[in-house]
């Protein structure tokens, strides 16, 4: 069972956390991690792109000539697709984009990446992560001193002080420890968890027993 130290703010050890191994020292799948990033993008897109078809847009309500006798094609609408200004044939429809993913490959995919960065010294545990003030230039200083100018902030909701301080810093991020996602946890070099939060993500993430006659 893997032991990481617990600092605070100023660097000082404050103690230490035994990382369960199933969480913390599991095998690295990345097709699991690619898997659930692409469905986590997924979820993301708007999905409001919309195109009108013949019937949808305006005008057209007469036939522009009669079918016979004129040598041209007959043609029923000026909105035919074939038309500029016509409809258009099989365009995007608002939508979603949202597919379902195994609860087991969400878990996996989060054990993948977070072994991966404590056996690369990229996970940090902090007893807590709330500052003292809602100051940006404070909070960067202080994170530019450990050594964190890119991470990824774990922590419950309620610490505001945090998500102020943070919230306008390109490479700073805060996630609440219920919403960990692949997509978030990749894009800035370390993952920075406070002691409640990685006591929560360690029970979340155990493999769970199967039960007897299931």
């Amino acid at each position: 069972m893997p032991k990481i130290d617990v600092i605070n703010l100023k660097g000082e050890k404050v103690g230490s956390v035994d990382l369960p191994d199933e969480v913390f020292s599991a095998p690295v799948k990345q097709h699991l991690v690619w898997e659930y990033v692409r469905h986590h993008l997924a979820r993301r897109r708007a999905g409001t792109a919309s195109t009108k078809g013949r019937g949808e847009v305006r005008g057209g309500g007469r036939k522009p000539w009669r079918a016979k006798g004129t040598g041209r094609a007959r043609v029923g609408s000026i909105r035919n697709p074939l038309w500029r200004g016509g409809g258009i044939t099989h365009g995007p429809k608002p939508r979603s984009y949202d597919y379902r993913l195994p609860k087991k490959v969400r878990r996996g995919a989060l054990r993948s990446i977070l072994s991966q960065r404590l056996a690369s010294n990229r996970l940090r545990v902090v007893e807590s992560l709330e500052p003292e003030e809602m100051k940006t230039r404070a909070f960067v200083e202080t994170a530019r001193k450990l050594g964190l100018e890119s991470a990824v902030f774990v922590d419950r909701r309620e610490n505001s002080k945090l998500w102020g301080a943070t919230s306008n810093v390109p490479t700073m991020h805060v996630i609440d420890h219920f919403a960990l996602n692949p997509y978030d946890l990749m894009r800035f070099e370390n993952i920075v968890f406070s002691r409640a939060a990685v006591e929560s993500v360690s029970e979340a993430l155990k493999p769970r027993a199967r039960k007897q006659g299931a």
